[in-house]
């Protein structure tokens, strides 16, 4: 899946939607690490920091289910020349924690998950983590275009959808998904004064006139 052009495209567009509102003031590795809460942020409450704090320390995903979403998420946003992975920008303990925070994600993550991996036993003989790259992208590639997707496909493409937008709002909210995108934040202006042209435009010669 070619990262810079359908990724940004359908990434960028999650990562601007409902998802990140709902997950409004929680912070990665993808933004400090989820995992990690001694800290509380600026504008958390007293109480949602200490919820925070209690969401982290559980566990929601078996290892096995984080290591198939790592696969995953490393398949929609890879490393590439300008940044790493998604597992390198901490997208699973993003999603760990999101599905703590949101629990209406839970059971479509993994019902999804468990989707994969029945689908996989089917074809390959194994789990989807365990599955060699190519066996891995040959069922993505039939999920993760909603328009082109058998109907029989359909749990698996909603799956996805999900799985792609966690994994694009979690990147993206990420000091190292800020810095693939070139957001540079606020930053003072620098005044050179009036441009020559239109000072002769007026009659000036330059600006002291």
């Amino acid at each position: 899946m070619n990262r810079r052009d359908s990724l940004k495209a359908l990434g960028l567009a999650a990562a601007g939607g409902a998802l990140l509102l709902d997950g409004c003031g929680h912070q990665t590795k993808a933004g400090k690490e989820t995992a990690k809460l001694a800290d509380k942020l600026p504008g958390v409450q007293d109480w949602e920091h200490a919820r925070n704090g209690k969401l982290a320390g559980e566990k929601f995903f078996t290892d096995h289910e984080l290591t198939a979403i790592g696969v995953l998420a490393d398949i929609i946003i890879p490393a590439d020349g300008v940044s790493g992975s998604a597992t390198d920008a901490g997208v699973p303990a993003f999603i760990e924690f999101m599905v703590k925070d949101i629990p209406a994600y839970q059971t479509p993550m993994r019902g999804g998950l468990k989707w994969l991996d029945v689908q996989c036993q089917r074809r390959y003989g194994k789990a989807f983590a365990d599955c060699g790259e190519s066996q891995q992208l040959e069922l993505v590639n039939e999920i993760a275009y909603p328009a082109k997707a058998k109907p029989e496909m359909g749990q698996g493409v909603a799956f996805f959808n999900l799985m792609r937008n966690l994994t694009a709002s979690g990147f993206f909210t990420s000091e190292m998904g800020v810095k693939d995108i070139g957001y540079v934040g606020n930053r003072p202006g620098v005044w050179d004064g009036v441009p020559q042209d239109v000072l002769e435009a007026h009659g000036f010669k330059d600006a002291w006139g």
